[in-house]
C-alpha cells in the first residue's frame, strides 16, 4: 500500500493514566477517502485514541501520523487540516445557529471573501436553512447534531474525526446521519468515527475493534463476519428472555445473547447443537419455537471476539 494512500497511521501507540493503560500500543491505518470505524464497548479506549491523533493529548509511547503529520511534534498542523466533531457537539447553547457558525469561522481563519459560502455550506449540512436565528438550545439533538458537523466541516478538512456522533439520537437520525456521512466519502474526505453501536458498522469500508485498551480484531464488515471460526443459530421462541441462560447452558452451546425479540446462540458445531438444543426446549415445555443457522452479525462477532480475548488473556486491573 502507498504511503500516499495513507490518511492514518500508528504504530505502538500507548497512552496511560498513572498505572492505568487506556490504549495498549495499538497499530492501524486508515486510507483516504474511507468510512474507518473505530468500535468498541464504552471505555474501551476510542476516545482517548482519538484524542491523541486530533493532538488534544500526547502519547505515553508510540507514534503516529495524520494526514502526513507527526501526532508528537505537529499538533497544530493536523489541527489545521482535521475537522473533529466530539460525542458533546462542541456547541455553544446560549448562541445561535448563526452565531455558533460564525464563531467556528473565526476559530478556523475562514477567509472573509469565502465566509458566506463556508456559512451556507454547513447550514444546508444541518439542514438548517431558515433557522438561523433560532437558539441552539430549542434545537432538538438531531439538529444539533447536524449543526456539529457542519462546523466541522467548515475549513473543508480532508479527515475529520467523529466522536460518537450518534451516542444519544434516535434511531432515523441515527440514519440520516450516516446518509451524511456516506455522501462525505464519497467527495473524498476520511472519515473516521468511533461508535458503541454495532449495527452502524455495516456502513464502514474498515474498522477495527478495541477493547480494554487493546485492538482485537480488524477487517472489512464481511471479513469481520466470515472470520467467525463458530456457527451462529437463532432461535425463535416465546418469552425468549426467560429462555436465554438455560440455553447457554445446553451442550455445545458456546454463548447466547439477545438480538431483538430472539436469540442468538454461537455454537462449536451446529449439527450436534441443534439436536442438543431441540430436545432441551421440547422436554422443558417451551411450545412452538424455530432454529435457524444465520450468518453472524457484527454484534455476534464482537461479543464472540470480546467473549475469546476475556478467555484468553488474564484480567487486567
Amino acid at each position: 500500500m502507498s504511503l500516499d494512500n495513507i490518511a492514518v497511521s500508528v504504530q505502538g501507540l500507548e497512552k496511560k493514566f498513572g498505572q492505568f493503560v487506556a490504549v495498549n500500543k495499538i497499530n492501524f491505518e486508515v486510507k483516504q477517502g474511507e468510512i474507518f470505524g473505530f468500535l468498541g464497548p464504552n471505555g474501551a479506549g476510542k476516545s482517548t485514541t482519538i484524542r491523541m491523533l486530533c493532538g488534544i493529548i500526547p502519547p505515553t509511547s508510540g507514534n503516529g501520523q495524520v494526514g502526513g503529520y507527526d501526532i508528537i511534534k505537529q499538533q497544530y498542523k493536523i489541527k489545521e487540516h482535521i475537522g473533529y466533531m466530539s460525542q458533546k457537539f462542541s456547541l455553544y447553547n446560549d448562541l445561535t445557529v448563526e452565531e455558533n457558525i460564525n464563531f467556528y469561522c473565526g476559530i478556523y481563519k475562514i477567509p472573509a471573501k469565502e465566509k458566506k459560502d463556508r456559512f451556507q455550506a454547513a447550514i444546508r449540512t444541518a439542514g438548517l436553512e431558515g433557522m438561523e436565528s433560532r437558539l441552539t438550545a430549542t434545537l432538538a439533538g438531531g439538529w444539533k447534531q447536524r449543526l456539529a458537523l457542519g462546523c466541522a466541516l467548515l475549513h473543508k478538512p480532508n479527515i475529520i474525526f467523529l466522536d460518537e456522533p450518534t451516542s444519544g439520537v434516535d434511531p432515523i437520525t441515527r440514519a440520516n446521519f450516516w446518509e451524511v456521512i456516506k455522501e462525505l466519502a464519497s467527495r473524498g474526505v476520511t472519515v473516521f468515527v468511533t461508535t458503541h453501536y454495532m449495527d452502524e458498522a455495516e456502513n464502514c469500508n474498515r474498522m477495527v475493534l478495541i477493547y480494554r485498551g487493546t485492538i482485537i480484531a480488524a477487517g472489512t464488515p464481511q471479513e469481520m463476519k466470515t472470520s467467525m471460526k463458530n456457527e451462529v443459530l437463532e432461535i425463535i421462541v416465546s418469552n425468549s428472555q426467560d429462555w436465554l441462560e438455560r440455553i447457554s447452558r445446553v451442550d455445545g452451546v458456546k454463548e447466547a445473547a439477545l438480538f431483538g425479540a430472539t436469540i442468538h446462540v454461537v455454537v462449536y458445531d451446529s449439527l450436534k447443537a441443534v439436536p442438543a438444543i431441540k430436545e432441551f426446549l421440547t422436554s422443558s415445555g417451551a411450545g412452538e419455537f424455530g432454529i435457524n443457522k444465520i450468518l453472524p452479525s457484527l454484534e455476534d462477532v464482537f461479543v464472540s471476539a470480546i467473549e475469546n480475548y476475556d478467555h484468553t488473556e488474564p484480567k487486567k486491573n
